[in-house]
């Protein structure tokens, strides 16, 4: 490999003589060989636009000229169709604030625009990435700017994902309305439901989900582009800040806002944890219905076995025919990784010192893989396991007629104490409520059927009208 010397303000080193990125972003490669996780392309994109976003500005201002505004934008456009993304190698965990990210940023769009000017890498003339690349900007504004661009760019994929399977869910909730099935509490028998109407609550789970995220993204649109160092606007021209958002608003198609006070946005990532918070409890749910589904779908003949599961794979390397539930697995286990990133989000959020949070980095990169990986797990969920989940209503109807829990209907006819030994006896002889209650001669004929309705038991009201007086 050959290499090229370039100078910094700490003296010399070698980089390759290939590379978009400098001097800057050399060094960090060094000293931060730590996870060989790269930026993720959403905030590389971020970047880039408030790169993008200020040239235009400048140019429009005067304070740039405007052949080396139009290279900047030139070099930006580029990274913005796909190429050079190969450039873009600062690690995961890095320098606090992000700026090895915000400088690897600047070093490639101003190696590419001087060669768009037809100059050479390294020589930073015309442009410099402190000087030309980086004008009226700190790392502390960029960053976290780029943080809530990259977040709200990242969220309709999560919404549209979440939304999608809130569908799917209701779907099945209506197709399954008619199947009358044993409810479950302590994970013991309980009184009947519809299997409709889990999947129908399961759906409006995910819906509210759905309407927690947009609000939470409201928190995340006034931007602090135009604070500089400690968000009072050194060296940023007064109108800077306004022409800013609307470029971004215009470039991104996101509906971003002017911040009210840069200062706050800049020392606080508490709207940051607003929307890793809303995700954490989107997991915990989905969790649960991913819980739920494999419940429900044990067996296939020492489980409940009440859904049959879409088969996807074989199940076992030593037992044939086994058939797992590995969609909702994977499930369960993006979920938890879910809930680590927020823990971290959290964590680091709360970290924030005076008029800076330097932990952004490991914040930005924890908010968007949790977001990105939520979304892709979900809509997995729902195209390769949900959409094809079939009903056993012979199975369902074999454990409701079994259930000691039907004794609850005739508790306000007979009343508590009696019903308690009318379900104790039910488990002991292995017969059905219905079978002891004719064997006893308590109820018969059609007082009997309206009382053990086990479809009416799934909706309001009293089984076979008002309760006698005292409740026997």
């Amino acid at each position: 490999m050959s290499y090229r010397i370039e100078q910094d303000p700490l003296g010399e080193r070698q980089v390759p003589a290939a590379a978009l990125y400098g001097i800057q972003t050399q060094r960090a490669v060094e000293n931060f060989p730590i996870s060989g996780l790269r930026p993720l392309p959403v905030f590389v994109d971020a970047v880039i636009w408030i790169k993008r976003s200020a040239a235009e500005t400048h140019r429009q201002t005067g304070r740039l000229e405007p052949r080396l505004a139009d290279a900047i934008i030139a070099a930006a456009d580029e990274i913005l169709a796909g190429q050079h993304r190969e450039q873009f190698v600062v690690d995961v965990y890095q320098a606090g604030a992000g700026t090895s990210h915000n400088m690897n940023c600047n070093e490639v769009l101003a190696n590419r625009a001087n060669e768009i000017l037809g100059g050479r890498r390294g020589t930073y003339a015309p442009i410099h990435p402190n000087d030309h690349v980086n004008m009226a900007q700190s790392t502390n504004d960029v960053i976290p700017t780029a943080l809530r661009l990259a977040a709200l760019a990242t969220l309709p994929n999560l919404l549209d994902a979440v939304g999608g399977l809130a569908a799917t869910l209701a779907a099945k909730g209506r197709a399954f309305d008619h199947i009358v099935k044993s409810g479950r509490t302590h994970l013991q028998d309980a009184t009947p439901i519809r299997l409709g109407q889990e999947f129908a609550a399961w759906g409006r789970t995910l819906a509210r989900h759905h309407a927690k995220l947009v609000e939470a993204a409201r928190w995340l649109q006034p931007l602090p582009i135009g604070g500089t160092a400690v968000g009072t606007g050194l060296n940023a021209e007064p109108d800077y800040p306004r022409l800013m958002v609307d470029r971004l608003r215009a470039l991104t198609g996101l509906d971003v806002a002017l911040a009210d006070d840069r200062i706050e946005l800049m020392q606080s990532m508490g709207d940051v944890a607003t929307m890793s918070g809303a995700i954490r409890a989107c997991a915990l749910d989905l969790n649960k219905i991913a819980n739920d589904i494999r419940l429900l779908a044990s067996g296939p003949r020492t489980g409940l076995a009440e859904i049959v599961l879409p088969a996807v794979q074989p199940g076992s390397s030593i037992m044939p025919g086994k058939v797992n539930p590995s969609i909702a697995e994977m499930v369960n286990q993006v979920c938890f990784q879910v809930l680590g990133l927020d823990a971290t989000v959290a964590l680091a959020a709360e970290a924030g010192q005076l008029e800076l949070n330097v932990m952004m980095p490991v914040i930005a990169h924890n908010l968007l893989f949790g977001m990105t990986i939520l979304a892709n797990a979900i809509r997995q969920f729902d195209r390769a396991c949900v959409a094809g989940i079939e009903a056993d209503e012979r199975q369902s109807a074999h454990w409701l007629e079994r259930s000691p829990a039907l004794v609850t209907a005739l508790a306000p006819k007979i009343g508590y104490a009696e019903a308690a030994k009318l379900a104790k006896e039910a488990l002991a002889t292995g017969l059905s409520v219905r079978e002891l209650v004719v064997s006893r001669g308590l109820l018969q004929g059609r007082e009997l059927d309206e009382i053990l309705d086990l479809r009416a038991m799934t909706e309001p009201g009293v089984p076979g009208g008002r309760p006698l007086p005292g409740g026997g």
